[in-house]
């Protein structure tokens, strides 16, 4: 009980104040540390007014087609996944089917790591509820954009932008925005390999959809 109310205090804290960091940027860093020559992470905040709706738009229609209007969780989804998932194993294949939404992605990103478990699922439930509780929607994508990994050691739009498009967030077109989307799901496979024909095609689908993606306007 005391490690939710630690948890939540921390919610009511980046409802606020950007944090300079995340727990998923922490556990990459001190793995590429120990390479030879290590990696430096690449991070620089930058505010929601200063990442182009383009790439707001795009991630949403990459991510979470629903994010406006649901309330952090959709069920359906993880049933799905569930499903997928379990079909995947009794076949022998490695292939995993997320469900999560951008809220419970942030939850991880922000606070847990990329295990797999049932308790680390759990967990981000229940952090997800808080900052759904806590914050404007507009806050928790301002925060995932910001904090979301685009590559090995690359973090946050900006560094993504300045990294795969020489500019800055506030700047990306509709197509290198849908590129950067797509990178998402397996960034350090992805970014290796951006001019792959797999994430040139998911480029031009995210774009499609991109038309009828919803975002949060600044309040």
């Amino acid at each position: 009980m005391l490690y939710q109310v630690w948890l939540f205090l921390w919610v009511c804290w980046y409802s606020i104040f950007n944090p300079w960091g995340s727990a998923i940027m922490s556990q990459q860093a001190s793995i590429l540390s120990q390479r030879n020559p290590p990696v430096a992470i690449r991070y620089e905040w930058v505010s929601y007014d200063q990442i182009s709706d383009n790439l707001k738009k795009a991630v949403i229609a990459s991510e979470d087609a629903n994010f406006v209007s649901h309330g952090g969780i959709e069920w359906d989804a993880i049933e799905q996944a569930w499903r997928y998932n379990t079909a995947q194993s009794e076949k022998g294949r490695n292939k995993i089917r997320g469900g999560s939404t951008i809220s419970q992605q942030l939850a991880k990103n922000l606070f847990l790591s990329n295990d797999r478990s049932y308790i680390r699922k759990g967990q981000e439930l229940i952090i997800t509820f808080m900052l759904e509780t806590v914050m404007s929607k507009e806050r928790i994508l301002e925060l995932y954009l910001n904090l979301a990994e685009w590559g090995t050691g690359i973090f946050g739009a900006q560094a993504a932008s300045q990294h795969y498009h020489k500019t800055d967030a506030s700047k990306l077109s509709q197509k290198q925005a849908a590129q950067l989307a797509v990178l998402l799901p397996n960034p350090r496979v992805y970014g290796a390999n951006i001019g792959s024909r797999y994430v040139q095609s998911r480029t031009r689908t995210i774009q499609a959809r991109m038309k009828s993606a919803k975002i949060p306007e600044t309040q």
